[in-house]
């Protein structure tokens, strides 16, 4: 068995053992056991990730057929692993996260009495993603797919005692359903077209199909921008972007480990990869590419407006992926995408730092995640504020410009400089959209970090007794990803954002013969340079301004702009139209069939109706069959009376006439 199967079948064997055994063997044994196989994987990662990008030997795709898998009239799979150095890098991202995330969980989930389930569950997930970004046909990339959706089901509604959790759960499984819906049309449509779902094959002949028409009601329509909205809508699911985003927030209501592992760096970047993946069609299907940079530059702005105002710490940071996943789809929508890739490279090291750096907070204050009710944590958990402060950093960009910054100043800002270098309508959309983002950016990520650590105490007299540092297997992951969040940025950059991508991604990107966009974004003005550290900046002045400085400016603005107040911290009313527009009418129907057709229709002339006065008939009829002699002798003399009845009285009758 080689690198390329251990990575993925390593967190299959932990969910396994730990999902079916568990109970025989102990929480501690399916904590470390999982754990372990886990670090084994995310180490194999990191070889394979500098074999095949880092040392510089661009190779085709390694192909490693597990097995035949499917044969159906023309339809031939195999279960194959197909590893280049797109692969790699997201070997790398779901392993290293997952393997800290586990550990991590070790002391997070300490009390709690199902934690062989909860590292069962995180294994499976964690196998779901792999078997996704290592998919070599569509059919198995749709496997893993809706893996990583049953698994973070199972994580959101890990607590299913809380009704909250089981609603979360149920809304990020159904929402997520409406895009998986696209997704399969798309994947049919690829079938229809081009008779295969092998990648390789599918995009040899793209090319071909440029151009070529379908009819569909009254519409020609192009085919290949067809197949890759269907396929993007698929990603707007999953990578919670705008219209079908409201799913993301809720599933705060999982374990924070969840909310490390799913919503920071994994899950919510298969929509990424995805679109990545099946660059050599979306290459050639423009009018897809401007909906990919509509939609990402929307949600970017969107969720940054949203983010401002929510109380709870978990919700600011996941408000803030939703964000960070629009810079990535606005990076891919104008074609750059190892900018895009970049970026979610960096975002798993300083989101995930910022999840779990806010699980530790949640730990200290007894379970609190209201920001209204911490403040003045920063001497009381040191470590953990450092960590948190080291994650803004390279959240919100902090560097020196065009030369040195955390993880996110290289990533983020590449993606500004490439919507502008795009030259496009929607490039120019784009870019005053993210730049405008970068600011909010930065003021919920101060705001969040003031509130928090800084000023005076509002916590919970009760709570306050029992404030304490994390223990060391909750903090060592922190200090991991802390290195990641400041150093990935310029140790990467080159690779990924070079002059010369196809020196580092070879195959694995496609870049069509009129996409110079990684070249151009080099060398735009200045000002373009400086806009997202400016933006980076005034948020944090403006943060400072109104919780440190003049700490009543926030219920101040809050009374005076009040509409636009209520409109951002009720999340632009997307879930309350969703409900007038979708929920309702959905169990109004649901009563209409329940009452009218099942309880009316069918209850009322069938078991209800026919049927039961048939029984009432039989009922009655039982009741005469007593089994006394004396009930039916009597029932005797009166026949016996009616038919003497009749023949005297028939007869006179008969004598009249």
């Amino acid at each position: 068995m080689n690198f390329y199967t251990l990575i993925v079948f390593l967190p299959l064997i932990g969910f396994l053992v730990a999902g079916l055994f568990g109970h025989i063997i102990g929480a501690k044994a399916s904590e470390y056991l999982t754990s372990g196989l886990l670090l084994v994987s995310a180490f194999l990662s990191w070889i394979v990730f500098y074999q095949t990008g880092l040392s510089g030997h661009v190779s085709e795709p390694v192909i490693i057929e597990i097995l035949h898998w499917l044969t159906s009239g023309n339809l031939n799979l195999s279960w194959s692993i197909r590893v280049d150095t797109l692969t790699s890098v997201m070997l790398v991202v779901v392993t290293t996260v997952s393997a800290l995330v586990h550990v991590y969980s070790i002391g997070y989930m300490h009390h709690d009495p199902h934690k062989q389930r909860f590292f069962a569950y995180l294994s499976l997930f964690t196998f779901a993603m792999l078997m996704l970004v290592t998919a070599n046909n569509f059919m198995q990339m749709f496997f893993g797919w809706e893996g990583v959706g049953l698994a973070s089901y199972l994580l959101i509604g890990f607590w299913y005692q809380k009704p909250s959790a089981n609603a979360a759960a149920i809304k990020a499984f159904v929402v997520n359903r409406v895009g998986d819906f696209g997704f399969a049309l798309g994947i049919f449509a690829i079938f229809f077209i081009f008779g295969s779902m092998d990648f390789d094959t599918v995009f040899s002949a793209a090319k071909a199909r440029q151009g070529q028409t379908m009819h569909f009601l009254s519409w020609d329509l192009d085919v290949l921008t067809v197949i890759c909205l269907l396929l993007f809508m698929g990603a707007m699911g999953k990578s919670a972007q705008l219209l079908l985003h409201t799913w993301l927030p809720d599933a705060m209501e999982g374990p924070t480990p969840v909310s490390a592992l799913i919503h920071a760096a994994t899950m919510v970047t298969a929509g990424v990869f995805m679109v990545a993946r099946l660059s050599p069609l979306f290459e050639l299907a423009p009018t897809a590419l401007w909906v990919v940079t509509f939609i990402g530059a929307s949600t970017a702005f969107f969720a940054a407006t949203v983010g401002v105002t929510q109380n709870d710490i978990k919700r600011v940071i996941a408000y803030s992926t939703c964000s960070q996943l629009g810079y990535m789809f606005a990076a891919l929508g104008v074609g750059a995408y190892g900018a895009g890739i970049f970026h979610l490279f960096t975002h798993a090291f300083f989101k995930a730092l910022l999840f779990l750096g806010s699980g530790s907070v949640i730990h200290a204050v007894s379970d609190e995640q209201d920001m209204r009710k911490m403040g003045g944590l920063a001497g009381k958990i040191p470590v953990t504020y450092a960590m948190m402060i080291i994650g803004t950093l390279a959240l919100t960009g902090v560097g020196i410009p065009t030369l040195i910054g955390t993880a996110g100043f290289h990533s983020k800002d590449a993606i500004i400089e490439a919507t502008f270098a795009a030259h496009s309508a929607v490039g120019n959309y784009a870019f005053w959209l993210l730049v405008v983002a970068a600011f909010l950016t930065s003021f919920y990520s101060w705001r969040l970090i003031f509130m928090t650590f800084h000023g005076t105490s509002r916590v919970e007299k009760e709570a306050a007794k029992h404030i304490h540092e994390s223990p060391n297997v909750m903090l060592v992951p922190l200090y991991v990803l802390a290195v990641g969040a400041i150093i990935a940025g310029f140790v990467f950059s080159g690779y990924f954002i070079g002059h010369e991508p196809e020196h580092f991604w070879g195959s694995s990107l496609f870049y069509g013969s009129n996409n110079h966009i990684l070249e151009a974004m080099h060398h735009v003005p200045l000002w373009v340079k400086l806009s997202p550290f400016i933006m980076m900046l005034s948020g944090f002045v403006f943060a400072w301004l109104f919780y440190i400085r003049f700490t009543g400016l926030p219920t101040l603005f809050a009374r005076i702009f009040k509409p636009i107040y209520l409109f951002s911290y009720n999340k632009w009313y997307f879930d309350e139209i969703y409900d007038f527009i979708f929920v309702r009418p959905a169990f109004l129907l649901g009563r209409l069939f329940w009452k009218g057709g099942d309880g009316a229709v069918i209850d009322g002339l069938g078991p209800d109706g026919v049927s039961a006065r048939v029984l009432d008939i039989t009922k009655g009829a039982v009741r005469l069959q007593t089994g006394y002699v004396y009930h039916y002798a009597f029932v005797m003399l009166i026949g016996l009376a009616a038919i003497i009845s009749w023949f005297m009285f028939g007869n006179v009758t008969g004598g009249i006439r």
